[in-house]
């Protein structure tokens, strides 16, 4: 780690955008700034695009700064336009108190209780505002021809954009506003879409406190895959924060998955490994790709960061074990865990030859193919290889009774639930 933030940040790759990179290096080398960045609760739970632009900040509060949280219970009412291209569908005040709630319980996990860590809401301020109050005190500040042209905006027009919307650039530069005058804060960062946003929160500060009023906005780039598709989706979803909603083995897995044209890109986002640590990496991802070594260090480092070491543990106990095919190994639970998102057919809990067993669990399509893949010793049984035709699947025998687990080859498992 460096000892400036910026050049740790640069090195990185994670500076997109600057509002002003020399004013800000030379700010950030005099003092411990306050920053902040800002999400609203239009869901439950962030997932790991969320991830990018918080993992800067838990940066800037390594090196000493003073981060601020911002959960937008007032912000989140209305809907923030940017990277859609239709209205958002309102929710309830009911429905975003208890998103705000959902994700302030996440921020405390990510960034602990502390003095350097402060958490804030912007309903507070934003709802003590009168309609009279927002027009003279906040619009007169802000020209609509300058407002059309941010790429928020601008990219709506054709399809329309209600004045709900039209406001939150407005809404957002309160924030900003609001904590620069009540926190000091001189930074805000955000994603590449939040430009617009984080640039009308400074021209307002400027108009009000003056153009030499020293506040900085800082983006974080776009995340791409090599291949160029979208960072964080999959074709199960979202990856999701809630180990609820992503368990955390398969939160490891999706990291464990990365392919090696973008995991030392991703290494730099989303660890705190040092410059030397992630280059050595880079050097065995050249000579041994085959041991996955940088894959294996992002999983392990964003997976205990997110959800801590125990849960880690367990995700890569589970790895462990589906690779070298010993599931005795696992508990019931873990079993469920590991097999979470694997289709899985019902069957009771009568005892059954091996060959009737995998037609009617489905692993193979007929008997002839069952009896040749046993023969072959392609087939086991709860961690046990089997080669005999003869042999009786007991589904009482193992995981007290709910499951039974069948591998075909070095890797295909089929999940049986057992009904009593």
């Amino acid at each position: 780690m460096t000892d400036n933030i910026i050049n740790e940040l640069t090195w990185r790759d994670a500076v997109n955008q600057q509002t002003d990179a020399e004013g800000l290096a030379k700010l950030v080398a005099d003092k411990k700034i306050s920053l902040y960045c800002g999400v609203d609760p239009t869901g439950g739970s962030m997932h790991i695009g969320h991830l990018i632009p918080f993992m800067m900040m838990k940066r800037f509060q390594l090196m000493g700064h003073h981060p601020i949280i911002l959960i937008g219970g007032g912000t989140g009412t209305i809907g923030d336009p940017s990277g859609r291209k239709t209205e958002r569908q309102l929710q309830t005040i009911e429905q975003v108190q208890a998103n705000v709630d959902s994700l302030s319980k996440q921020m405390k996990k990510l960034f602990g209780a502390g003095a350097d860590i402060r958490m804030v809401n912007n309903h507070d301020w934003l709802k003590d505002i009168s309609l009279l109050d927002f027009l003279r005190d906040y619009g007169k500040n802000f020209n609509v021809n300058t407002m059309l042209a941010k790429d928020i905006v601008a990219s709506r027009l054709d399809g329309g954009i209600s004045f709900t919307e039209f406001t939150y650039q407005i809404l957002q530069s309160i924030d900003f506003k609001h904590l620069h005058d009540s926190m000091d804060v001189q930074l805000q960062i955000g994603g590449a879409d939040q430009w617009g946003n984080i640039t009308s929160g400074i021209d307002l500060i400027h108009k009000i406190e003056g153009s030499d009023e020293p506040v900085f906005g800082l983006t974080i780039p776009l995340m791409l895959k090599a291949d160029g598709t979208k960072f964080g989706k999959t074709a199960g979803g979202a990856i999701w924060l809630d180990p609820e909603r992503t368990s955390p083995f398969e939160f490891y897995q999706f990291w464990l998955n990365q392919d090696d044209r973008d995991v030392l890109k991703y290494l730099k986002f989303f660890t705190f490994l040092s410059e030397e640590e992630i280059k050595e990496l880079g050097r065995k991802l050249v000579s041994e790709p085959e041991k996955r070594e940088a894959q294996l260090a992002l999983a392990s480092e964003v997976t205990r960061f997110v959800h801590g070491d125990a849960e880690l543990e367990e995700a890569e106990k589970i790895t462990k074990v589906l690779f070298s095919g010993d599931i005795r190994k696992l508990s019931v639970n873990e079993l469920e865990v590991a097999f979470e998102k694997m289709p899985k057919v019902s069957v009771n809990s009568d005892s059954k030859n091996i060959v009737d067993w995998l037609v009617d669990t489905e692993v193979v399509s007929s008997k002839r193919q069952a009896r040749e893949d046993v023969t072959n010793g392609a087939i086991s049984i709860n961690g046990e290889k089997i080669t005999d035709t003869d042999f009786i699947v007991n589904p009482d025998a193992n995981f007290e009774g709910k499951l039974v687990i069948t591998k075909r080859g070095k890797k295909n498992y089929f999940v049986a639930e057992i009904s009593k």
